[in-house]
């Protein structure tokens, strides 16, 4: 297992000195920021972002992500110059020692919230999601957290429109015509594709969604067999999801060799639908069982890359929601331990 961190690059209010410090930690997860979506990325940039991890002894071996564009997830306009693009990413950022590309195949929205700053009980906050909320947005009038300057209102009207003509089917597909242009590339260059599950892992919006179980990994596998094509096993968004096996799930494709990364957190079912919040890393603070998981995994044979996922904002610190220093560095601690005692007893 290798312990990493994400890094939002040079913009992040989180130094590298600072990462380098926590225990165990050996690299860093980030991405070229200030390139728009599906346009190819500079070498300049990405020599800049690797010698920065390096003057800190971390490595760089995992982007999250290279984006995928609106027009190859709906099968339409420039998508072959998007997917040209891509494969040259891919060829670039091998170039730089990555190994891994963890990305995501949502429609408009790769993650979704109804409030930022939820309080707990011991006066963190974190993000939750709640069913009760959601339902009265207004998807002619979007207001989300995280989203209201993402898109202009006429822009997210556009692509809300647009999917409407997609369906799970079409979306499958256009994922499979995207895999097959990729995944040869990486064969050559030696880059594991890390797909990242629907968060949540619902539709929503009527948005179509195809990466929320295992079913549904079963089948993007089965279209595009290589190993190449693989998971991010991420135990937040997978286990927002109440009907997934998220102990069988890790097992399983740990031993298929499909899992080239591993974000570790845990929610807390808050109400008998579909509400959640996030929690601390531990399995007694949520309701996943985080040392089960992280046993089947190892008994599974993964020895790919984790980070401790999304964390509250703790100790008074006023982070990026979800990205703050201190709590996913205590996650980082807890896995460490878990991986030991689990590779110790194995």
């Amino acid at each position: 297992m290798k312990l990493t961190f994400r890094w939002y690059g040079e913009k992040d209010s989180i130094p590298l000195k600072h990462i380098a410090q926590i225990p165990g930690m050996t690299g860093v997860v980030t991405a070229v920021y200030d390139v728009p979506v599906g346009e190819a990325w500079g070498e300049k940039s990405l020599h800049r972002l690797k010698t920065l991890c390096k003057e800190h002894n971390l490595d760089m071996e995992v982007i999250e992500s290279i984006p995928v564009h609106e027009d190859v997830k709906m099968g339409c306009g420039d998508r072959d110059k998007y997917i040209d693009n891509y494969c040259g990413n891919i060829e670039l950022v091998a170039r730089h020692g990555v190994k891994c590309v963890c990305y995501n195949f949502m429609p408009v929205f790769d993650w979704l919230r109804t409030d930022m700053y939820h309080k707990n009980a011991d006066g963190s906050t974190s993000l939750s999601y709640s069913r009760e909320d959601f339902e009265k947005v207004d998807p002619n009038n979007l207001h989300l957290p995280g989203w209201d300057e993402s898109y202009t209102p006429d822009e997210l009207r556009g692509l809300l429109a647009a999917y409407g003509k997609i369906s799970h089917e079409k979306l499958f597909e256009n994922l499979v015509y995207f895999l097959k242009r990729v995944i040869p590339v990486c064969e050559k260059v030696g880059v594991n594709m890390a797909i990242h599950p629907d968060d949540p892992p619902w539709d929503v919006f009527g948005l179509p969604r195809i990466v929320s179980c295992e079913a549904d990994l079963d089948k993007i596998f089965a279209a595009v067999p290589s190993e190449r094509n693989g998971l991010t096993f991420c135990t937040g968004s997978f286990g927002a999801g109440r009907k997934n096996d998220l102990v069988g799930m890790a097992g399983k494709y740990a031993r298929q060799g499909r899992i080239h990364f591993a974000h570790l957190r845990n929610v807390l079912w808050t109400d008998e639908s579909d509400s959640f919040c996030e929690t601390g890393h531990l399995s007694k603070d949520g309701s996943l069982d985080m040392a089960a998981i992280v046993k089947a995994l190892v008994k599974g044979g993964f020895d790919g890359y984790v980070r401790p996922d999304h964390g509250r904002n703790i100790w008074s610190e006023d982070g990026k929601p979800g990205y703050g220093l201190y709590d996913r560095a205590l996650g980082a601690a807890y896995i460490n331990g878990l991986f030991e005692a689990v590779e110790k007893s194995v």
